[in-house]
């Protein structure tokens, strides 16, 4: 396996509960990393060959120290370097310009989470803010916009996602929240994984607690155990359960092999995907992980 790209979900605590979260943010949640684990992870991710970093959440600038540090040691060490963010802090357009200031000149990528999910008037002037501070700044800047689950028309969301809307991936609190909205189609037409390169994954999330996440809840390797680079050189999305049912069939095959009681229909393959890996927690226990990936406080 060969990493260009680690995203680190800096927390799974956000200042919003959004429905369509695949990592159930909200403001209970826990989970936090440290200065010490952050620049760990980034001499790990220089060691293993990443070019780019992103830091998320939950909502990173909860973490600001941590996020700040980690930003500046990411940027000496030669990566591209990103943040994905709600903004909530830009209650001005000058405050959000001494938020943002310390990253000036060392950021590739500033993602505003900008959607109905995330709407209301205050929050959308929050965005505008930081927005316009940003490009006072010079940081680059650009929108993450999901579309509603009624919007069968939306690309799918990949690990860069266009500026124009993005449909939803019906796993996390989404599969709980919104599926029921999407049209439906039967289980058996999901045979693959849509939306993951599992052979190969070109970039992955770690966590506070050093998961390494092909996909949020599917856990490859613990990072505080293993070197990422040693994961990334041994890495066998065949010898893991999980990746191997869906590299051979999807998660329609993810449920056949191992003799899940499964709904006639679902929204996507996420939404099927998910409602399996939920059933067979209890016994991949170290795979299907952490609890927050599966809406457990």
């Amino acid at each position: 396996m060969k990493l260009t790209g680690l995203h680190l979900l800096l927390t799974y605590q956000c200042t919003l509960e959004c429905d369509h979260c695949f990592v159930w943010g909200s403001p209970s949640q826990h989970g936090a990393m440290t200065i010490e684990i952050v620049q760990d992870i980034l001499e790990q991710a220089k060691s293993a060959g990443c070019k780019s970093i992103y830091f998320e959440g939950g909502e990173p600038f909860l973490l600001y120290v941590v996020l700040a540090r980690g930003v500046q040691r990411a940027f000496e060490l030669g990566f591209q370097v990103g943040i994905v963010s709600n903004a909530y802090w830009a209650t001005s357009v000058p405050d959000a310009v001494e938020w943002l200031r310390p990253f000036a000149g060392k950021l590739a990528d500033l993602s505003l989470s900008s959607d109905l999910y995330h709407w209301s008037e205050r929050l959308g002037q929050l965005v505008e803010n930081a927005h316009a501070a940003a490009e006072q700044l010079d940081i680059p800047v650009g929108y993450i916009s999901i579309a509603q689950p009624e919007a069968r028309n939306a690309p799918p969301a990949f690990a860069q996602l266009p500026e124009r809307e993005s449909g939803v991936m019906f796993r996390g609190r989404a599969a709980e929240k919104l599926a029921a909205r999407a049209r439906q189609e039967p289980w058996h037409h999901f045979e693959r994984c849509c939306h993951e390169d599992l052979r190969d994954p070109g970039r992955v999330h770690v966590d506070a607690y050093g998961n390494l996440h092909v996909c949020d809840g599917i856990v490859i390797g613990n990072l505080f155990h293993k070197p990422l680079r040693e994961i990334c050189r041994t890495y066998d999305p065949y010898a893991n359960p999980i990746t191997a049912a869906l590299l051979e069939g999807g998660p329609a095959e993810l449920v056949r092999s191992n003799g899940l009681a499964h709904q006639e229909e679902y929204a996507d393959a996420c939404h099927l995907c998910y409602a399996a890996r939920l059933a067979l927690r209890e016994r991949f226990p170290e795979i299907l992980a952490p609890d927050q990936m599966y809406g457990v406080n």
